[in-house]
Parts: C-alpha cells; structure tokens; sequence
C-alpha cells in the first residue's frame, strides 16, 4: 500500500515481543463470526501479514493460553484457538467503548467506588485497582475512585463479571461544591498524558496529502493498515471515559482522533474483513457452527 496506508509502516508497531494485544485484535474482529475458532494456520498465516514471524505468534499464544485469554480447540481434525468465555465477554463490553465512545453530559453526574480489601487478599486489591483503571477511572482522594455517571453499569457488571462486588461499593454523586470542577478533573485524571496519546495516535494515523487514495486500497493492503491501527486505538477508549467536554481543555484532541478512528473504520473495515476472510476460508471450509 502506497499513499492509502496510515502513516506508519504495518506492522512496525509490533515489531517487539508482545504480539498479544494484535493476537487479541484478531480474534475480536473475525473469530467471532466464525464460531468463535481460528485455525493455527490462519493465524499464521493473518499475523505473518502484519510481519509477525510464525515462531513469535506461537509463543504469544502459548502465553496468552495460560493467561486463559485462549483455549486450544480442535475443530475436524484442525488445530485451533477460541476465544475464553471470559474474554468473550471482556470483548463484547469493549466494542461498545471502542466503537460508540459515549460522550458524558454535566445531567449524568458521577459514580463513586470505594473498595476494602482484607490484608490477607491484597491481590484483590491489586485487581480492582487494575481494572478501575482500565475502565477509565480517576482519583478524586486516596480510594476514592470517579468516573462520569453513565459507566455505573458497565462499571458494575465488571465488577460483578470479575467476580469483585463483595469488596466495593459504588455511589451516585454530585459535585455540589467546592472549587473549580474543571480544574479538579485536571487532577483526578492525567490529561496531559492522554492528550499526548491521542497526539501520536493523529501523527502516526492521520490523513495523507491526498486522503481519497484510502478509497483505492486492496483488501490487503486495508487489512495491513487497519487491523494495527485498531489494535493502538482501542486502549483509548478506555483510557478516557467520556468526561464532558465543558470540563475538558479547549480544542480537546481526543474528538479529532476519534473522528479520525471512525473514518479509518468505515473506509478499511470491511476490505479488510475482506483479506481476512478470505485467508480463513482459503485454510479450512467455511463452518456453521462448531
């Protein structure tokens, strides 16, 4: 791809050890759809198309199934992987942050979490605070946890999903006084720091002298461009919460990129679930179900 890539190689961004999250991208976007199940020879073959070498993949798997992200299934014979329940639903809850980004309102107000953990479960504590995080949580005081209003249920069924509601409470809250809310947001959350990220996310994706030569991309070349960009993109989402805007600085990057992000959807998506099929149901017969 010449002109209709992003402005990154593909595949430069994975050029380290850690091929999971790429792994995860892919079973995200196509295993699911193919009863959950990815021959060990498509994945090969999908990760050798982003420029990740045979052996590597193997090794991220191998991780990724004791982390019990994976489970090896064999499917008529073949080798294979599919999804765990958990991450299963792990990905079902993110395609809702990823793809709609709800934006808060100043009318949805606040939830608050505060958590007690005994001494003698301090991994639980370390666990909530990893995911709290994840979800996009700030901190307003030392385990007080904030969030805008409109995650009270995904931050529940988290929570409940983890299997982590016996040790926290989550409140409804509003800002009644004092201070400036829009300074204080500055505090419980680092927006510099994802202002920043959203930064390198316009640099590295933004669009080329000529954005229209992303409408001549090859199905190859779309799913080279997209599927690593996706894979960058979708720890955003997660990263900032929705605050308002009226309490984000001016100019707030973060809608540029996520404009960016849904035009690099809409116009490489699909070729790109084109590529893929198209590798998968070249390995193995297209299944009804397993």
């Amino acid at each position: 791809m010449t002109a209709a890539t992003p402005s990154r190689t593909p595949g430069a961004a994975h050029r380290d050890t850690r091929h999971g999250p790429l792994i995860t991208t892919l079973f995200g976007l196509y295993a699911r759809g193919e009863a959950n199940w990815l021959s060990v020879a498509s994945l090969v073959r999908l990760m050798s198309d982003l420029g990740v070498e045979a052996p590597a993949v193997r090794s991220s798997v191998s991780r990724m199934k004791r982390r019990g992200i994976l489970d090896g299934v064999r499917h008529e014979g073949r080798a294979g992987y599919s999804l765990a329940d958990s991450t299963l639903g792990t990905l079902a809850e993110g395609d809702v942050r990823i793809f709609e980004r709800a934006r808060a309102t100043a009318e949805d107000g606040w939830i608050l979490v505060v958590f007690s953990v005994p001494e003698t479960e301090r991994g639980k504590r370390h666990e909530l605070r990893t995911i709290l995080t994840r979800l996009g949580f700030g901190t307003a005081a030392p385990g007080v946890w904030i969030a805008p209003g409109n995650l009270a249920t995904e931050a529940r069924r988290t929570l409940e999903r983890r299997e982590l509601s016996g040790y926290a409470d989550i409140f409804r809250a509003d800002h009644l006084a004092f201070g400036d809310l829009r300074a204080k947001v500055s505090t419980w959350w680092d927006l510099d720091e994802l202002a920043a990220l959203y930064t390198d996310f316009l640099r590295r994706y933004g669009p080329p002298a000529d954005p229209s030569s992303w409408l001549r991309a090859t199905p190859g070349e779309a799913f080279r461009a997209y599927v690593p960009m996706l894979t960058e993109w979708r720890r955003l989402p997660y990263r900032d919460p929705g605050i308002p805007l009226a309490l984000l600085p001016p100019d707030w990057n973060g809608s540029t990129a996520g404009a960016l992000f849904d035009t690099l959807d809409g116009i490489l998506g699909e070729r790109a679930r084109e590529h893929a099929l198209a590798v998968i149901h070249g390995d193995t017969p297209r299944r009804s179900g397993r």
